[in-house]
């Protein structure tokens, strides 16, 4: 590679890391204001009244919030200590965790999503 590819390329990772962290940022700070809610916290709510059923395994969570698996526990556990979710053994593999969405957390879900979609709208549109 090229000392101008490397350049553009650390460049571009640069200005995507700012412009994630920025956006995150500012639905961080909007979510926890209005909702009670962390992006993380409201991206596992909407997974979960999004998935159909109103559940999904514990490890599928993992790939959605992008947390370590013992991040994604203590998040569930957040989430079930405010009533938002429940756990529930897989009928048909013991093993197996599901999490389950309760009225009122898909209740906060519904409340907060006007205030995410508002804030990706207005961080992410490109103005012309």
């Amino acid at each position: 590679m090229s000392d101008v590819a490397e350049q553009d390329l650390l460049q571009e990772w640069h200005a995507l890391s700012a412009r994630h962290a920025a956006v995150f940022g500012r639905l961080e700070c909007r979510l926890q204001e209005r909702h009670g809610l962390g992006v993380t916290e409201f991206e596992a709510l909407e997974r979960l009244v999004n998935c159909g059923v109103g559940k999904c395994r514990a490890a599928d969570l993992t790939e959605v919030v992008h947390l370590s698996q013992s991040a994604t526990s203590r998040l569930v556990a957040r989430l079930e200590r405010e009533g938002l979710v429940q756990r529930a053994l897989c009928e048909s593999d013991r093993r197996g965790i599901f999490v389950v969405v309760t009225d009122e957390g898909r209740r906060r879900y519904e409340e907060a999503k006007p205030t995410h979609r508002a804030t990706l709208n207005e961080t992410l549109t490109i103005k012309a």
